[in-house]
């Protein structure tokens, strides 16, 4: 199966829901158990920076960056959204799709990606962990979903070319 990485489109929407949702329903990748709709999704992420992993036209991961903060003092700060079909885990999409996503938000002046993650989501800390993300932080009891309250660990990568001045 040859599978390529290309800017995501919008007519991708319904494919990136379908994957998006399949996470939710997990338990362990978000606070939200609802995928939202389209206009929503679109506003809550940068415009930029949006790939999918895909095999003959069908999406099988996507990734996607958010602002962190309004200020102008963060605009190099981006949080990563990035979720792989359960059918597809292993393959190797995650660091693909996190590999682009590095290199093309360091094109864009990014110089910090974080991400907040589930502790017990271990094969998404070992992905951001491979790809130089640290642990910075541990928010216990942070937000409750399905009425239980969760843990979240914050991991951050710095980059190595912007930012250093």
């Amino acid at each position: 199966m040859d599978i390529h990485l290309r800017e995501m489109k919008p007519t991708d929407w319904l494919q990136v829901k379908t994957i998006y949702q399949k996470g939710l329903d997990l338990g362990y990748a978000s606070f939200e158990t609802q995928a939202p709709v389209w206009e929503k999704w679109d506003a809550a992420h940068l415009s930029a920076c949006r790939f999918v992993a895909e095999s003959e036209e069908e999406v099988l991961g996507w990734i996607a960056l958010s602002k962190v903060s309004a200020r102008e003092v963060y605009k190099g700060v981006a949080e990563v959204s990035i979720y792989i079909d359960p059918a597809q885990s292993g393959r190797g999409l995650g660091r693909k799709l996190m590999e682009k996503v590095i290199a093309e938000s360091e094109k864009l002046g990014f110089w910090t990606l974080q991400s907040g993650i589930f502790p017990q989501n271990t094969a998404s800390i070992h992905l951001h962990e491979k790809l130089g993300f640290r642990k910075i932080g541990y928010r216990e009891r942070v937000a409750k979903r399905d009425g239980i309250w969760q843990d979240n660990v914050l991991m951050e990568r710095r980059s190595k070319k912007v930012g250093l001045d």
